[in-house]
């Protein structure tokens, strides 16, 4: 259970992407009674709750307290009795929230503005239009105060236009309880059910109130009753209050249960290989970690290894797990193929993989990441390795191709950096096990042209050795003066771009990205989106559900250093609350790693209050380092040229959860590119709960790198856990998505 509000949107086949944190409404405190109503008459439904608690036994210092009486009262010591204990058990008394909807799938509180403020413990509650005047007022219960009615003065604030229903039913259902009623007006559509008994312990005004902002006219009324009769009502004037009965109903609801709407993908099923997480718990080595490290699999790369013409699939097993080899067969189905050089390196976890003709013999090699947090720091099994292909699609390890990199890595990427026809590497690595957020090394390795590469990146970019802590890159022509150049992104890291001059790869990311982008980024993908003949970018990030926002003006902060002298690195997490930055961690959770703590702050509620200046002093923080963010975002960056990258937004569907996968493809089969992103993360503190909205999210390009959201009922995906991978293939006659799965058998789909 998570200590929050939960918004729940229906994706209309089914299912539910929980968006409260995105929404803006996951945080009202002890909360009783939640009531949508569009109170503003714009034609959205704003959202109301009641809240606050008489006596909070969830109080840490109460419950501190309980703890000591007990322990006291069981040596025999005089304690409170029973009244005196309760009466110094606090009361929450704060002002009741409301949020208006903005329309886009978020909402703004509104409780000042809107005259809310008043502090009190409020429980149940009400709307209905007390005074006649077209919209809805408030009645709520206020604990061991009087009730409170809040008269709603948006006709003469807003002066928006409304239509009120009033249901007549027949005997045994006067009122229509169960009703649907639709409107249609301008192209929008605007529903409510007949279902009075909401909120907590209360019932609504039975008369529908719907607002319709500036329309003055209804297109068309529906109402569906219980037993599927069905009425239709054209052209309703607005501001009037009409009697809709249910013995006017001459029309029969039919639901076709066999009507679907047509979509882009059907699942089908994949090779057979479950990801299978060793089991470690991350936060035995870094307590303060914000989230695992040590789930970064499974990886998948694409090529056709055997030359029969058909692409086959290698996939990353976790630490214990062989990685595995599957070959297309011509009916598309894939056949495991037996690879002994590849499993003995089982004790690796296999967490990026690049298909790449490394010998230059004429077939595809493979260079495979070690990656993972569940590693001590230089552990052989951190070793990269590189298997050669034998023309034949039959894998042997180079021993002495890869120098020693004792990383924890988390991509590869392949070209040819200094011109001289065979491939290079760039290697990013991902973080350095017991030691977040250090930067790791990351290397430029050379080939030279038999697949035995060399370190160069002190030579070549030496400002890329510790440039962070990586998680993905790529090779494109940024200024089209035909050599590849790098673009870098990781956690904690600005968007870095390094232009390739023949010899050297400069750092020319100020020029290219002139935005602030230190993010948390999990994948970059390269595609001409606009129909320009340059490649754009696609950047997965954390996105915008989430406990914390951030802002240039307000970023996210990671201090770090040893602080208590013992040996270890303590990273803590600060964001922005109501414009002060405070420290994520609960005092119990930063005490565990800094004692000193619990002496500094004996109360809760001292700490409650603390920001990083209050829990350590100047000579403390003098030499720590810090991270910044702040953009959480999902990015597309439109490619400019020589102006560099522009953002431009993506549908709010795409900040839904974590993106840690990126494919193009063309879904409606217009001839322009469309999006699909993939992710969402499990493996995180109770305190910010799971990242699991993205079912799939698939985006439709108008070619000029626009993109619109394609709701799952008609997208047909259904992705439930945690994406790590994705790959688009072509199988037999069709086209085929796989998605690999942390700690979960893989999933496909195949493109209609």
């Amino acid at each position: 259970q998570y200590s929050r509000n939960m918004l729940q949107k229906n994706n209309g086949d089914g299912t539910f992407s929980e968006v409260g944190q995105l929404s803006g409404v996951s945080n009202t405190d002890w909360s009783w009674a939640a009531l949508f109503a569009d109170y503003d008459n714009d034609g959205y439904k704003d959202l109301f709750v009641t809240n606050g608690y008489v006596k909070d036994y969830t109080d840490m210092d109460f419950l501190k307290y309980s703890i000591d009486r007990l322990i006291r009262s069981k040596q025999g010591e005089t304690v409170d009795a029973i009244p005196e204990y309760i009466k110094k058990m606090p009361t929450i008394q704060i002002p009741k929230a409301i949020f208006q909807n903005n329309g886009n799938g978020t909402f703004t509180r509104k409780t000042e503005e809107w005259g809310l403020n008043r502090p009190g413990v409020s429980a149940g509650a009400a709307y209905a239009d007390l005074d006649n005047d077209g919209d809805l007022d408030l009645v709520v219960n206020n604990a061991n105060d009087f009730a409170s009615i809040y008269r709603n003065n948006s006709e003469k604030v807003v002066k928006n236009n409304f239509l009120k229903i009033k249901l007549v039913g027949q005997a045994g259902n006067e009122r229509g309880i169960g009703s649907k009623v639709t409107l249609y007006s301008d192209g929008n559509k605007y529903y409510q059910e007949e279902m009075p008994v909401r909120g907590f312990q209360s019932s609504v005004d039975q008369v529908l109130n719907f607002g319709l902002g500036k329309k003055s006219i209804v297109d068309s009324l529906v109402v569906i009753w219980p037993n599927d009769k069905m009425q239709t009502l054209k052209n309703v004037k607005a501001n009037q209050t009409i009697s809709v009965n249910i013995k006017d109903a001459t029309a029969t609801w039919v639901y076709d249960s066999t009507a679907t709407a047509s979509k882009h993908f059907t699942p089908q099923p994949a090779f057979n290989f479950t990801h299978t997480e060793n089991q470690f718990n991350d936060f035995t080595i870094q307590p303060l970690l914000i989230n695992y490290l040590s789930r970064q699999g499974p990886c998948m790369a694409k090529a056709d290894v055997n030359k029969d013409g058909r692409e086959d699939i290698f996939i990353g097993g976790a630490k214990g797990q062989p990685s595995q080899i599957f070959i297309q067969a011509a009916n598309g189905n894939f056949i495991k193929k037996s690879e002994p050089s590849i499993a003995k390196d089982s004790l690796s976890e296999d967490v990026a993989a690049e298909f790449f003709d490394a010998d230059g013999d004429g077939d595809l090699d493979l260079y495979v990441c070690s990656g993972g947090y569940e590693f001590a720091e230089n552990d052989p099994a951190l070793q990269d390795r590189l298997y050669l292909n034998d023309g034949k699609g039959n894998f042997i390890k180079s021993e002495k191709a890869v120098p020693r990199m004792l990383t924890s890595t988390a991509c590869v990427r392949a070209a040819d950096i200094d011109g001289d026809g065979d491939m290079d590497l760039f290697v990013g690595g991902r973080v350095v096990p017991g030691k977040y957020p250090t930067s790791p090394g990351s290397f430029l390795l050379l080939n030279d042209g038999k697949g035995n590469f060399t370190d160069a990146t002190d030579a070549i970019a030496p400002a890329l050795r510790n440039i962070g802590m990586v998680t993905d890159a790529l090779w494109i022509d940024i200024n089209k003066d035909g050599k590849n150049d790098l673009i870098v992104v990781g956690e904690w890291m600005p968007i870095k771009v390094f232009i390739n001059g023949g010899k050297v790869l400069k750092d020319e990311s100020s020029k290219y990205i002139k935005f602030p982008s230190n993010g948390w980024w999990n994948k970059i993908y390269a595609d001409d989106f606009d129909g320009d003949g340059d490649q754009d970018l696609v950047i997965g990030n954390i996105g915008l559900n989430t406990q914390f926002h951030s802002s240039e003006k307000e970023p996210l902060q990671l201090y770090y250093k040893d602080f208590d002298g013992n040996g270890s690195i303590d990273p803590i997490f600060c964001y922005y609350i109501n414009g002060v930055s405070y420290p994520a961690n609960s005092r119990d959770d930063l005490a565990d790693q800094l004692p000193m703590i619990k002496k500094k702050f004996l109360e809760y509620r001292q700490y409650a209050d603390a920001t990083i200046n209050d829990i350590f002093t100047p000579d403390e923080l003098k030499d720590a380092k810090v991270l910044s963010g702040s953009e959480q975002s999902t990015l597309y960056l439109q490619n400019d040229g020589e102006k560099g990258f522009s953002k431009k937004p993506l549908p709010i569907e795409a900040q839904y959860a974590p993106v840690y996968a990126v494919v193009s493809l063309d879904a409606n089969k217009d001839g322009k590119k469309d999006l699909l992103l993939a992710g969402n993360n499990s493996w995180t503190r109770i305190k910010y709960g799971r990242y699991s909205a993205n079912h799939g999210i698939l985006l439709i390009g108008d070619g000029k790198g626009n993109f619109s959201y394609v709701p799952q009922t008609h997208s047909g995906l259904n992705v439930r856990g945690d994406v790590r991978s994705m790959l688009q293939i072509k199988t037999g006659t069709a086209k085929s998505i796989f998605l690999g799965m942390n700690n979960a058998p893989v999933i496909s789909y195949r493109l209609n």
